[in-house]
């Protein structure tokens, strides 16, 4: 293969500035990926890369700019990119130091564009909010008051602010007249940080809640640094059922903050024509519960409940300058979320004129992967025969979290992208076994293992699950790991047992992002009056 094209700091800032489609994807851990990076970078670990590309940048033709650090990373993806089937992948100039020298602004952590414009809208709307100690007397005092908190629901499971309600989201508008009937109830919104509870609380209060909302000013980290008491393992959730009445007021509201944000409007025959494009990126997005999207569905949408959409955007469209067309069966989850994503600089659409008919295919989502490689297989019995020779040598690709919860006993832990590396510290055998969650990361590398190593490989049917699901054996913890864990940054906002100077410089980092859009100028944000 030729060596790729490269691009420029200005062919960039130029794309996003004329709205042009582009993916500029950093191919490191995502641990990595959080000490520093442009605003509108996306995160494809090379790792994964064959089990997250084609949903994450679906039109093969697509602009693809890709960095690293120096290490290699970006030429090694390009080269697998073409044999994937795309045709635009280009190296980013002199990589990251090359973009910080050209006068590119470095952001930190993750999903910053979502983080960064929540910070814009409460510095241009001045979203009210209550500090930890307000609310607690509140509590205290037994006043007509409603905590909602608008995260996922594993996430509210983790910690939770006491008596709180888990409303992700885009679930807000619609769900709160029936949590609030009483508009003099005060409600609260919050999340872990900030993001959230900040777009939750403008929700309502674009929607035109007559109740008086306030945001619990920085989460459960306020919460924790006031030195106040959260629960654990809740289980309260928002009703699944309201009145056709609550549903139809929250729809006219919701249709109101959505044309006031310009989100498009269109038809199944209009999405067909644009489905047929190939000269355009299309996402399509079904806004709904989980629950909601396995029961039934529209062909060829994905399912990213409306909250988390907003909140990790980067991550489902990584093609700045695509077009998005989010559906729900209710007209307030994708008004709303639609909303946002307008604010936030997308060609965002929301399907109108669908009936229950529509939604006639049932399932969860399944992503979009590769021809899977042809390998060998073994059975979680032959390969726990196998170990009992102590020739075996099991290699475990999957998430890092995973491996140190629950994995076969001897099990290396190994990074795709650091295969070499790892290899070097793995005692050699006789023969690999190799596994992940489900087997089908550890098929795509099996190939790479042989090369590397000379010996035969097998992957585990069915993965550790596989294993697991059989009885078999299992240990916990880091007993094995062949490189560092990189592979998932530790969010200062997740957890019980984050350090309180981790917090507050979360929060202090937060704080410095309105001035960090407006030195990199490239944002396209607007926040609605």
């Amino acid at each position: 293969m030729s060596q790729p094209t490269v691009r420029t700091f200005q062919d960039i800032r130029k794309a996003l500035l004329e709205k042009t489609e582009l993916a500029l994807v950093d191919v490191c851990e995502e641990a990595v990926f959080a000490t520093g990076h442009p605003l509108f970078a996306v995160n494809i670990p090379l790792s994964r890369l064959e089990l997250e590309v084609y949903a994450r940048i679906p039109r093969r033709d697509t602009a693809i700019t890709l960095y690293d650090r120096g290490d290699g990373l970006a030429l090694r993806a390009a080269r697998r990119l073409r044999q994937l089937g795309y045709t635009d992948t280009a190296l980013l100039e002199n990589g990251l130091e090359g973009w910080q020298q050209a006068g590119g602004e470095l952001f930190i952590d993750v999903n910053v564009p979502s983080k960064a414009f929540g910070e814009l809208v409460e510095n241009r709307r001045h979203t009210p909010s209550l500090e930890a100690h307000e609310v607690k007397a509140l509590l205290d005092s037994g006043a007509n008051s409603i905590i909602l908190d608008a995260r996922r629901f594993d996430e509210y499971q983790t910690m939770s602010i006491p008596g709180a309600i888990s409303v992700p989201g885009a679930e807000l508008v619609l769900r709160a007249r029936a949590l609030a009937p009483d508009p003099s109830t005060r409600i609260i919104v919050n999340c872990a940080g900030r993001t959230r509870s900040i777009i939750g609380t403008q929700s309502l209060i674009n929607a035109g809640i007559p109740n008086p909302v306030a945001a619990l000013r920085n989460g459960t980290i306020g919460w924790t640094l006031a030195g106040l008491h959260l629960e654990h393992d809740q289980q309260r959730r928002f009703p699944l059922r309201i009145s056709s009445e609550q549903q139809q007021a929250a729809a006219h509201q919701a249709r109101q903050v959505a044309d006031r944000a310009a989100v498009g409007r269109a038809v199944p025959e209009q999405l067909s024509r644009w489905q047929s494009d190939s000269r355009r990126t299309l996402y399509c997005f079904d806004v709904r519960t989980e629950e909601e999207y396995t029961a039934g569905h529209l062909l060829g949408f994905r399912p990213v409940p409306g909250g988390q959409l907003v909140q990790e955007t980067d991550h489902f469209a990584s093609v700045r300058g695509a077009r998005i067309v989010l559906a729900d069966t209710d007209d307030v989850r994708a008004n709303m979320t639609g909303s946002w994503l307008a604010q936030m600089g997308w060609d965002v659409w929301v399907l109108d004129d669908l009936s229950p008919a529509d939604f006639s295919k049932q399932g969860p989502w399944s992503a979009p992967v590769p021809p899977v490689p042809a390998a060998g297989t073994i059975s979680p019995d032959t390969l726990q025969d196998w170990l009992a020779d102590r020739q075996t040598r099991v290699l475990d690709f999957t998430a890092s979290a995973n491996y140190v919860h629950q994995h076969i006993p001897g099990a290396w832990w190994v990074l795709r992208a650091q295969l070499t590396a790892a290899l070097e510290r793995i005692p050699q055998a006789a023969r690999y076994v190799l596994t992940c969650s489900s087997s089908l990361l550890a098929r795509y590398a099996a190939e790479e293992v042989h090369s590397l190593t000379g010996q035969p490989v097998f992957v585990l049917e069915g993965g550790t699950t596989a294993w697991l699901h059989a009885g078999k054996p299992a240990e916990s913890g880091e007993t094995a790991l062949a490189v560092p864990r990189t592979d998932r940054y530790r969010r200062p906002y997740e957890g019980t047992d984050n350090p309180g100077e981790a917090m507050q410089a979360y929060l202090d980092w937060e704080f410095g992002l309105v001035e960090q859009l407006a030195r990199d100028a490239t944002h396209g944000f607007r926040v609605l009056e």
